[in-house]
């Protein structure tokens, strides 16, 4: 599968920048611009930024990769995912904290340096860091085989 970088994320947790991350999957993809097209939808915008949820079978064929660029332990703030989670398909909002319940769940620890990858609509989460002076940065990319439909081009890296 020839897959290319389609969206690039630093999540950086630390003293003054630290969020709680509910269970979920992600299900929108950053596009240059609005185009309304067939099976794309709601559009929202983030930080400035256009998103879109695509039809979900796009979401299923990419691939994230995370770059640690900190150590992550169980204090501050690993993702969790749920395994297995990937092969269920669109999960309803609903439905989210109990298929997260009856999955086994995995912290993802990691050193400076190394990467976890993993299917992106696998579902995760993570809590708020509990130590006080250690930063969790990491570089978050997404990767996709797929072209948009409609005239909507990814935004890139």
């Amino acid at each position: 599968m020839n897959s290319r970088p389609v969206r690039a994320i630093l999540f950086d947790k630390g003293p003054t920048t630290n969020w709680v991350l509910g269970w979920h999957q992600d299900r929108t993809i950053c596009v240059k611009k609005r185009v309304e097209t067939e099976g794309y939808g709601p559009f929202t915008t983030k930080a400035g930024l256009v998103h879109v949820e695509p039809p979900f079978e796009l979401i299923e064929g990419m691939a994230t990769v995370r770059f640690h660029l900190d150590p992550v332990d169980g204090s501050n703030a690993p993702l969790r995912i749920a395994v297995g989670s990937h092969k269920v398909g669109k999960i309803p909002a609903r439905e989210v904290e109990a298929i997260a319940r009856r999955s086994d769940i995995v912290a993802c620890y990691a050193e400076a340096g190394d990467t976890w990858a993993y299917s992106t609509p696998i579902l995760h989460s993570s809590e708020r860091s509990q130590s006080a002076g250690q930063r969790r940065r990491v570089l978050q990319v997404d990767f996709s085989p797929d072209s948009l439909k409609g005239g909507l081009d990814w935004l890139g890296i």
